[in-house]
């Protein structure tokens, strides 16, 4: 089988490569990144003369050349998003431009090449906010989105599922809990923190670190994907899960503790506007119907993934400072 990977040049993206190719050799994937910001090929480098891999360089908004790639694949595994909430309240255009408009661009390729099976990776805060006391999100949740990417992502799952029904495109769809793990950002904030430290910088916390969120191990959700490819039925949605809900505080405290720093490393800074307090997911439905849960741990799965910063400062330096999209764009510039 030959898939089309969007957005492979990023955390999640980069990770689910390694995955596939790892657990499927016979495959082959066609990575198509912009390489906007949080796209760095410096995830896939151990892959560059791999037969069964290749990185093209295409905006998801360019209609012609994403219709030329799709008509080769069999399948299209769509992660290209711009996904921080900060960035999308400073500014929302790129947000629909890339995850309305260009998961739109990506549905009618699809349709138009013999309706090629297409998996959609969403976020479980198109789902809205949660309080401490209420139950889960599952697949029935309504819809309830909060910020400009939560909203932008919620209307690409709506254009999705559209074109399953009104087209019977071969479509599914995840909705994940917070990822963590190596190649990610670092200005999300597990490696935020852990990279600020080995700076000997403080780390940031919003308002009163109150705020919860359900993590899972990048693996564990790709994982998930895979086993939703393989076995999900056509038209249907699935909530993956970590099953780790912590507060942003306790999240800190853990970092703190594993690295050896005090309290006094923390900087406590304004909260962000329209902060929902907390998300959880039930993967109920994943566990009954394909079989899947996440089998790693929080407590391994953070110690693990801080030591993959400790042990890769290059990688990490160089997107703080720069280098990394310089060399990478002008190596791409044609």
């Amino acid at each position: 089988m030959k898939i089309l990977v969007t957005g492979g040049a990023g955390f999640i993206g980069s990770n689910f490569i390694h995955y596939w190719l790892k657990n499927n050799p016979e495959d082959r994937i066609v990575n198509l990144d912009f390489l906007t910001y949080a796209g760095n090929l410096e995830n896939l480098k151990d892959l560059e003369g791999n037969p069964n891999y290749e990185f093209v360089k295409v905006d998801i908004a360019d209609k012609k050349l994403v219709d030329d790639l799709v008509k080769g694949v069999d399948m299209i595994v769509h992660f290209a998003a711009e996904s921080h909430v900060d960035r999308s309240i400073l500014n929302s255009e790129d947000f629909i431009k890339t995850n309305v408009m260009g998961t739109q661009n990506l549905l009618e390729a699809a349709r138009n090449n013999g309706n090629k099976r297409f998996h959609h990776i969403s976020t479980d805060e198109v789902f809205g906010a949660l309080s401490m006391d209420d139950p889960k999100f599952n697949e029935k949740t309504p819809y309830d989105p909060r910020s400009p990417y939560s909203a932008s992502k919620a209307a690409s799952d709506h254009l999705v599922r559209a074109y399953f029904h009104t087209h019977n495109l071969p479509i599914t769809i995840s909705n994940c809990s917070n990822n963590y793990g190596p190649y990610q950002f670092p200005e999300k904030l597990i490696p935020l923190f852990v990279t600020n430290l080995i700076e000997g910088k403080k780390v940031p916390v919003y308002g009163k670190g109150e705020n919860v969120r359900d993590w899972i191990h990048v693996d564990d959700h790709n994982a998930g994907v895979e086993a939703i490819i393989k076995k999900g039925k056509i038209g249907e949605t699935y909530c993956l899960g970590g099953g780790n809900e912590r507060s942003n505080m306790q999240i800190t405290k853990s970092i703190l503790g594993a690295m050896g720093a005090g309290e006094d490393m923390i900087e406590y800074v304004a909260d962000r506007k329209g902060h929902d307090l907390r998300y959880s997911i039930d993967y109920g439905k994943a566990k009954d119907e394909l079989g899947w849960e996440p089998k790693i741990s929080f407590e391994q799965g953070l110690q693990d993934t801080i030591e993959w910063y400790k042990n890769n400062q290059e990688w990490w330096r160089n997107i703080k400072n720069g280098e990394y999209q310089e060399y990478y764009n002008k190596q791409y510039s044609n």
